[in-house]
């Protein structure tokens, strides 16, 4: 399934950014869906990830920051990202995935074309 990120800009240390994740071809509420970054320089980073049935588990680096959500009518995913910090400037990506507590991302498959880039800068 194809999926793109969208929501990403330029923001503030402290400040908030909601990014969203929608499919054109696809009806996601089936799918688990998973939240990665990669920042430049760095190797690709899990986030997050949520189930169909709405569980959802959190990477320690971005726990109680960021929270992941899903809205099936409207076949998106999102990810609200607060408290943003210098080091959370990467290029934001979602993905199809597995999502199970202890999982982070290691069986993804994805193009890792579709990001959007989130900027956190004063």
């Amino acid at each position: 399934v194809q999926l793109q990120a969208s929501g990403g800009g330029l923001v503030q240390p402290g400040g908030s950014l909601r990014l969203s994740c929608t499919s054109s071809g696809s009806t996601l509420d089936s799918f688990a869906i998973g939240w990665f970054r990669q920042a430049p320089g760095k190797e690709r980073e899990w986030l997050s990830c949520i189930t169909s049935r709405g569980a959802n588990y959190y990477a320690d680096a971005v726990k109680g920051r960021f929270t992941i959500s899903r809205d099936n009518p409207k076949n998106t995913i999102y990810l609200q990202m607060n408290s943003l910090k210098p080091e959370d400037t990467a290029v934001y990506y979602c993905a199809a995935d597995f999502c199970y507590n202890g999982y982070q991302g290691s069986r993804v498959q994805a193009s890792w074309d579709k990001g959007t880039l989130v900027t956190v800068s004063s």
